[in-house]
C-alpha cells in the first residue's frame, strides 16, 4: 500500500517544516530567499534535494557527509526561463522537444523547455517495497502549445531508508492527435573529485571513447585547447582520471556500445582515491546514448562521468539530421529510469569489478 500526500507551493516558507514521515524517511519543505521551493528527502545516511515545482530539478545531495554534486557560482536555485540561470544543480530533465546546445540552424533554448519548466501538480509517496520502506516525490506536467506538442511529463525522485542511491525517472505522454518529436538527456552533474577515476563499461579506444571534436559555440579555442583535442581522438585515456587542477575549455566523449549485465543495465562509477565512489546505473534499452561532460575552472568543476541520452547534446537540428530524433506516437509513452547515487569502499569495489565483467576500464 502507498500513502499519497499532496504538496502545495503555500506549504513552503522560508522556515524548513517536515510535511511527512516515514519510519527513518523524512520529507521536509522550505523556500530558498530567491523565491525558489525545494524539498529535502532524507534519511540516516544523508539527503537528496529536489526542486517541486521547477522542472523537479535535483538541486543537492549529501551522502555519509560526501557532497555528491557540482561546485557551481550558484549559492542557491534562481528563477530562470533556461537552465543557464541556475545551473549549479546536481541534476536536471533535459529536453524533451528538443535537447543540447542549439546551433544556427536551431531556434530552441538551450537544453530544451523542460529544465526550468513550472510543474502543474507535486505530491510525495511513502510505502514499503522489496527494498525496505522509501519515499518518493513525484510531479506532473501537461506541456501544451497552440498548434503544436501536447505532452504529459511526470517524473519522480525514491529514497530508500538507510540508503544513500536514489532513483531518477521521467515518463513522457504524448497526447497529442499528432506525432511528438522526443530527446532526452538524464543530465547529472556529479561532483569533481580531484585524483579519481572514473569506471566505464567501455574500452578507452578511440573507436569506443570518442572525443567531440566540433567545437560549440560557447567556447573560444586556442592552440592549446585544439593540439588537447587532436591527442584526445588518439588517446582518450588521458581523461580517465580526474589528475589535473582544470579542465577548461569543457571535455566531451562519446562512449560507444557500452557494456551491460545479464538485466541490460549499464553501470559506470567515479572512484575517489579514498576508495568510495559515484555510481550510475541505467538501461540500455531506454538510453541509446552515453556522454561525459568535463570542466574544471575557476567558476565551476562538474564531472558528468555518464550522462544517458537518447541523443547527442548538439541541438535538434543536428541530431535529426543523424536519426537520434525519437517520433513518439499520438497516445504513446515511453519511461526513462536510473539510480544514482554513493557507494562505500566495499559497495565500490564490486562495482568496479561488476564493470570491468561488462567490458569495461578504468
Amino acid at each position: 500500500m502507498i500513502a499519497t500526500v499532496p504538496l502545495h507551493p503555500d506549504q513552503f516558507t522560508p522556515a524548513p517544516r517536515a510535511v511527512a514521515r516515514l519510519g527513518g524517511l523524512t520529507a521536509t519543505a522550505f523556500r530558498y530567499p530567491t523565491g525558489i521551493a525545494a524539498l529535502t528527502l532524507a534519511n540516516a545516511r544523508g539527503q537528496v534535494e529536489i526542486l517541486p515545482f521547477m522542472g523537479q530539478m535535483l538541486w543537492a545531495a549529501t551522502f555519509d557527509g560526501h557532497r555528491l554534486g557540482m561546485e557551481s557560482q550558484f549559492a542557491a536555485p534562481r528563477l530562470a526561463g533556461t537552465i543557464i540561470g541556475t545551473y549549479g544543480c546536481l541534476g536536471f530533465h533535459s529536453g524533451l522537444l528538443s535537447n543540447g546546445v542549439p546551433t544556427a540552424a536551431d531556434d530552441h533554448p538551450v537544453h530544451g523547455e523542460f529544465p526550468t519548466a513550472p510543474m502543474d501538480e507535486a505530491w510525495l509517496e511513502l510505502g514499503r517495497d522489496d527494498r525496505g520502506d522509501f519515499i518518493r516525490l513525484g510531479g506532473a506536467r501537461d506541456h501544451i502549445e497552440g498548434f503544436g506538442p501536447h505532452y504529459r511529463a511526470t517524473p519522480s525522485v525514491t529514497l530508500h531508508d538507510g540508503a544513500a542511491q536514489f532513483d531518477w525517472t521521467m515518463t513522457v505522454e504524448n497526447r497529442s492527435a499528432f506525432p511528438m518529436p522526443l530527446q532526452y538527456m538524464a543530465h547529472l552533474n556529479p561532483a569533481w573529485v580531484p585524483g579519481a577515476r572514473i569506471h566505464q563499461p567501455a574500452p578507452y579506444t578511440p573507436e569506443r571513447t570518442q572525443v567531440r571534436a566540433a567545437v560549440p559555440a560557447h567556447v573560444t579555442p586556442n592552440p592549446e585547447y585544439l593540439a588537447l583535442i587532436d591527442a584526445l581522438k588518439r588517446d582518450p585515456a588521458a581523461m580517465a582520471a580526474l589528475d589535473r587542477d582544470e579542465c577548461d575549455p569543457e571535455q566531451v566523449f562519446y562512449i560507444r556500445d557500452p557494456g551491460t549485465d545479464a538485466e541490460g543495465m549499464a553501470h559506470l562509477m567515479l572512484r575517489a582515491p579514498e576508495g568510495h565512489g559515484l555510481a550510475l546505473s541505467y538501461r540500455r534499452d531506454q538510453f541509446p546514448k552515453l556522454v561525459r561532460w568535463l570542466l574544471a575552472n575557476g567558476d565551476t568543476k562538474v564531472a558528468a562521468f555518464g550522462l544517458p541520452s537518447t541523443c547527442e547534446p548538439e541541438g535538434r537540428a543536428a541530431e535529426a539530421g543523424k536519426g537520434n530524433v525519437i517520433s513518439l506516437a499520438p497516445g504513446a509513452g515511453t519511461d526513462f529510469r536510473l539510480r544514482f547515487g554513493l557507494l562505500t569502499t566495499p559497495e565500490a569495489e564490486r562495482m568496479a569489478a561488476l564493470i570491468n565483467d561488462t567490458g569495461g576500464a578504468a
